[in-house]
């Protein structure tokens, strides 16, 4: 059991980056019109090296199409990947809200959560947001 949780902890880790941005890159397109590198360099604080690596690991892994002096844009994949990341950032979220969290706190670490919850976990969430929290099992 304690093999397929490292396994799979190392699988959302690797997957991370690239949703991270992909989720980055939709928003900006929806705010702004247009993604540009230099928008992710401030998103994430991180140099334009790093943004232009990754963008380049997300267009080999078929998720952006970019060229040189040119905006970044998402293919199918990447609009499913950034729909789907959005949507389970937003569950993670409002689900620490409910809880009582900070709405800063819960910003925060919905951040981290999101990459890492299971469809079982992020499936209760949805519930508990949306029918209240279950009933108690009566012991017989």
């Amino acid at each position: 059991m304690r093999k397929k949780t490292h396994e799979r902890t190392r699988r959302d880790h690797a997957s991370e980056v690239a949703e991270d941005y992909v989720e980055a890159i939709a928003e900006a397109i929806a705010n702004n019109g247009v993604c540009r590198a230099v928008d992710l360099v401030e998103q994430f604080a991180v140099t334009h090296a790093t943004v232009n690596n990754t963008v380049k690991r997300l267009q080999r892994d078929g998720l952006v199409v970019t060229a040189p002096y040119r905006p970044i844009e998402l293919t199918t994949a990447g609009k499913r990947l950034a729909s789907r990341s959005k949507q389970r950032h937003e569950i993670v979220e409002a689900f620490l809200r409910k809880l009582g969290v900070s709405e800063q706190t819960a910003a925060i670490d919905s951040e981290g959560i999101e990459h890492h919850v299971s469809k079982e976990t992020l499936d209760a969430m949805q519930s508990v947001l949306q029918n209240g929290w279950p009933s108690p099992k009566k012991s017989r």
